[in-house]
């Protein structure tokens, strides 16, 4: 591998985990980036990489913590997509991408690799997105995303230095949390509804297969200076990951679903009592849309440059997701979001 001394920021999350076990395991020396109260939860996963204490929103706090190494690997930011505190995405997405930077430029790093999101595109509705489309996203995480990722090129093309952006789809796998691990538990406490099937087609991306392509982006000279968006190849509706899912709970696919009429007019029900109260509803149109419409991107740039061939579907890796939700409620809680 290219990489001998990594600085892996969000190295407590979910993907920044899966990232560092891979990266020990071929012998990069490895500094991870925490907050301080991130020490409740080094763990045996973290044991062995150098801890450094810093919060990427606060410049001041980040000196030298890339002294030393050769590549910067940044998986972390605000880690809740459904968020519309505009200003918390800029301060940790934004200017944190910018302080890393910074650092970067400073010491000299060969190589940046921003792990960011599809969210950085434009809602695909029904068509099937590439790295083509230049529409920019209207929510508050989406743009900080798509702004931090030009800092980034723009890093690149003034430095000369490696830099290489990742957009996964919807990230699957041992030890997810979020939308699917929520489903996967409401479905096994019987409190899931019926889904309907409306041949939507999501694109989601295992998280072992994501830091293959990760690893990829880091060796391959081709990768310089590009985005490249990172799915399993499939096209998931949402009927075939909730029967997908009581199959592997063991369970009967119920023989009824709950109509998409009804489903449209509860997102709108839960909507208007947001809007009257001022608080969180069960249920609302967001919500509504993900169960039922697409969000589908396509991967062949990372297939055609980097060679990136995934090997999991989320059938696959349901297995471990399963034991996963079912551990004792204590053991799988959140961490907090890797600044």
């Amino acid at each position: 591998m290219a990489i001998r001394h990594c600085l892996l920021a969000g190295s407590t999350g979910f993907i920044g985990k899966h990232i560092l076990q891979a990266l020990l395991k071929q012998g990069v020396h490895v500094r991870g980036l925490f907050r301080r109260d991130a020490n409740a939860i080094l763990d045996a996963t973290t044991m062995d990489m150098n801890p450094f204490y810093g919060d990427i929103t606060k410049l001041s706090s980040l000196h030298g913590v890339a002294a030393g190494m050769d590549t910067i690997i940044h998986a972390a930011g605000h880690a809740h997509a459904l968020s519309d505190d505009a200003e918390v995405h800029r301060q940790t997405t934004l200017e944190g991408t910018r302080n890393l930077l910074n650092e970067a430029d400073k010491h000299g790093i060969r190589r940046f690799i921003f792990i960011s999101s599809v969210k950085a595109m434009t809602d695909p509705g029904d068509e099937c997105l590439d790295e083509t489309e230049t529409d920019m996203p209207e929510d508050a995480y989406g743009l900080s995303r798509r702004e931090a990722e030009d800092l980034v090129l723009e890093a690149g093309q003034n430095t000369g230095m490696h830099v290489s952006i990742l957009r996964p789809a919807l990230v699957y796998g041992p030890g997810c949390k979020g939308n699917l691990f929520s489903m996967m538990q409401r479905i096994d406490r019987g409190r899931f509804p019926p889904v309907p099937d409306t041949g939507n087609r999501r694109s989601m991306i295992d998280v072992r297969d994501l830091v293959r392509a990760i690893l990829l982006a880091v060796d391959q000279p081709e990768a310089a200076g590009r985005v490249f968006i990172i799915t399993d190849g499939e096209a998931y509706s949402t009927r075939r990951i909730y029967t997908a899912i009581l199959g592997a709970m063991g369970k009967t696919v119920p023989c009824w679903t709950i109509p998409v009429s009804m489903l449209r007019i509860l997102g709108k029900a839960g909507d208007a009592w947001e809007g009257l109260l001022r608080r969180p509803a069960p249920f609302n149109s967001r919500m509504c849309s993900r169960l039922l419409d697409s969000a589908c991107y396509c991967s062949d740039l990372a297939q055609q440059v980097l060679g990136f061939q995934p090997v999991y579907r989320f059938e696959d890796a349901l297995p471990e997701m399963l034991a996963a939700c079912r551990e004792p409620v204590a053991a799988v809680q959140d961490p907090p979001p890797s600044h």
